[in-house]
C-alpha cells in the first residue's frame, strides 16, 4: 500500500536523532497540500523514454539524481544498480551491480562515475564501460552526490565531515570535521568544486570554502542562525547545495537567509530572509527556491530582489527548481511535474510522469528535462512545438 500524502510530506522534516517530538510536544495542525486547480497549458510537454533503474526508495530521502555526461544519463536505484543510458532514447549503454544499498549519486564526469551509499560505501566505475575502478568506505551515511575533479573526490557525510578523496584511488587526502548539533534535518549540503576550492554547508549554520588540494579553509562564514526556546525552532542546518555561477556563490539555510557571497572571500555581497533545505535553482538572471512552505520564489542574482512568488503549489513538497529553457520545472509529492515562466511565475503546464514523489530535482538535458521519481523511474520529457 502507498503511503498518504500526511507521510510522504513528513520525510523531509525526519530528524537524525530520535526522542523528540517532530512538533515539541505541542498538537499543532498541518496545513494541507494545495489542490492543483485547473489552468490553461501554454506548452504541451510529451515524454521521449522512461527506464526503471532500481526497485523504489520512497520516503528514505535518498539523493539519488540522473547526472549527465558525453550524451549519456548516468543513473543509480537504491539496490545498486548503477545504468548508463543514451540520452536521446533511453537504450542502455552498460549496467552495473554494485552490490551496495546506494543513497546518493551518481556524479559523472572526469572519465569516471561515482556512488555513495547508505553504510558509507563510496564506488567510482569507468564510465566507458561501468568496470569498477576504486571503492572505500567513510564514516557514515552519504546523503548528498559527491563533487568531481581530476584530481579531488569532495564528499560529505550525515556526521558532519568533509572529505577529500584521491580521484586515482579513493585513498582518503584530507578531511574537515565539524560536530554536527544534537538536533538536525535529515540530510546535507552537497559540496561544489569550483576552480581549486570546495565549497560546501554545515548543520551548525555554516559555509565554507575549503582548498581543494589540502582542505585548509580559505574562508568560513554563518549563513543560518537558529532561533527560539527548543531545539527544533533553533534547527539551522545548511542542507541545500551551494551554487557557483562565476565569482558568486549562492547559499540557503533552514530558517536563515538567502544569500550571494564573493567566492573568493566569502563576503555577503546580499541577503535576504528567506528558509529552504532544497537545492536552489540558478540561471543568468535569476536564482530560484522552493521554500520551506513548497512556495517557488525567483530572485534577482544582482539585488536579491524578488521577482515573483507563485504559491499555487503550497506545501506540495516541491523539489528544488531547474530552470529548463524559458521555464523552471519543479517536481512534487504526487509525482507531477510543473512548468512555470521564468520571468512572470505563470504556472505553464504540469505533466504527471508516474505516481509516485518527486523527491530530487529533474535535470536539463538540452531539449529534453531527465527526472528521476521515488520508484526509482528515471522519465525524458520534452517541450513539443504549439499546433
Amino acid at each position: 500500500m502507498r503511503p498518504g500524502p500526511g507521510a510522504r510530506l513528513l520525510w523531509p522534516l525526519l530528524l537524525l536523532l530520535g526522542g523528540c517530538g517532530l512538533f515539541g510536544g505541542k498538537d499543532e495542525p498541518i496545513e494541507p497540500p494545495a489542490e492543483l486547480t485547473s489552468i490553461e497549458p501554454t506548452l504541451r510537454i510529451s515524454e521521449a523514454w522512461e527506464v526503471r533503474v532500481g526497485p523504489g526508495s520512497e520516503l528514505l530521502g535518498l539523493a539519488l539524481q540522473p547526472a549527465l555526461e558525453g550524451g549519456r544519463v548516468y543513473a543509480a536505484g537504491r539496490d545498486g544498480e548503477v545504468h548508463a543510458l543514451d540520452l536521446e532514447t533511453g537504450e542502455a549503454q552498460w549496467t552495473v551491480e554494485t552490490g551496495l544499498s546506494l543513497s546518493a549519486g551518481p556524479a559523472a564526469g572526469h572519465g569516471m562515475v561515482v556512488v555513495a551509499g547508505s553504510k558509507g560505501d563510496i564506488a567510482a566505475l569507468d564510465i566507458a564501460n561501468g568496470n569498477p575502478l576504486w571503492s572505500a568506505t567513510l564514516s557514515s551515511e552519504v546523503l548528498a552526490k559527491p563533487a568531481l575533479s581530476a584530481s579531488v573526490i569532495a564528499v560529505r557525510t550525515v556526521d558532519g565531515a568533509l572529505r577529500g578523496l584521491s580521484a586515482e584511488n579513493g585513498r582518503q587526502l584530507w578531511v574537515v570535521e565539524r560536530q554536527p548539533p544534537r538536533l538536525s534535518m535529515r540530510g546535507t549540503a552537497g559540496a561544489v568544486i569550483a576552480a581549486d576550492r570546495v565549497v560546501t554547508g554545515f548543520d551548525d549554520g555554516r559555509i565554507g570554502a575549503y582548498e581543494l588540494r589540502t582542505g585548509e579553509p580559505a574562508w568560513e562564514n554563518v549563513l543560518s542562525v537558529g532561533r527560539g526556546r527548543t531545539e527544533i525552532e533553533r534547527l539551522a542546518d545548511v542542507d541545500a547545495t551551494p551554487q557557483v555561477v562565476g565569482g558568486d556563490l549562492y547559499a540557503v539555510g533552514y530558517d536563515g537567509r538567502l544569500a550571494s557571497l564573493a567566492l573568493g572571500d566569502g563576503r555577503i555581497l546580499w541577503a535576504v530572509e528567506m528558509s529552504s533545505y532544497k537545492d536552489l535553482g540558478v540561471d543568468w538572471t535569476s536564482v530560484y527556491l522552493s521554500d520551506t512552505e513548497s512556495e517557488v520564489v525567483a530572485l534577482n542574482r544582482s539585488s536579491g530582489g524578488e521577482l515573483w512568488r507563485q504559491d499555487a503549489l503550497r506545501m506540495r513538497a516541491l523539489t528544488a527548481p531547474t530552470p529548463f529553457g524559458d521555464s523552471v520545472v519543479v517536481g512534487d509529492f504526487e509525482g507531477w511535474l510543473h512548468w512555470l515562466d521564468s520571468i512572470t511565475g505563470t504556472l505553464q503546464a504540469r505533466y504527471r510522469a508516474g505516481g509516485a514523489a518527486f523527491a530530487t530535482a529533474p535535470v536539463s538535458g538540452g531539449e529534453l528535462l531527465i527526472a528521476q521519481d521515488e520508484d526509482d523511474r528515471v522519465y525524458a520529457l520534452r517541450v513539443e512545438p504549439r499546433d
